[in-house]
């Protein structure tokens, strides 16, 4: 939906963060009346998307990432997240960079309460040879921002 900045380098500690609103749709709820899981991580993902592809960047070939898989999500489900005319926020940062390999944290949120608690690895990918590759480093100086 959209994209803003928060935290940084004036914040302290924490580090700067991505953040993509979601609005709650009705087809997100499940029969408890609440987003349903599955939906949760597809936020998750939206906000993956639009952190890959910021950077003022949306241009096809000009991407500052190459062809990326998930090797690894975990999701801690805090507080149900219930219909809402407002967007949540869904916040997220690199926690770790490795030679081939990156991770990042996210939360579900408003204000005043975390919904979601999660984690994704996601690995660089050489489409042609189907295998891992290293990340560049263009890569490596936009992820820097976030850590």
């Amino acid at each position: 939906m959209t994209q803003i900045e928060a935290g940084g380098p004036d914040t302290g500690t924490q580090p700067r963060r991505h953040v993509h609103l979601a609005q709650v749709r009705y087809a997100d709820l499940d029969p408890q009346h609440h987003v349903n899981n599955v939906r949760m991580l597809t936020y998750l993902e939206d906000a993956r998307i639009s952190f890959l592809r910021y950077d003022g960047v949306v241009e096809e070939g000009q991407e500052v990432f190459g062809a990326m898989v998930v090797a690894r999500q975990e999701a801690d489900y805090v507080a149900p997240l219930l219909p809402r005319s407002t967007p949540v926020r869904v916040e997220l940062w690199v926690t770790e960079v490795r030679n081939a390999s990156f991770t990042l944290a996210y939360e579900i949120r408003d204000d005043t309460r975390v919904f979601l608690r999660a984690s994704t690895v996601l690995v660089g990918f050489d489409v042609d040879t189907q295998r891992a590759r290293r990340l560049n480093e263009r890569e490596r100086a936009f992820l820097a921002a976030y850590a």
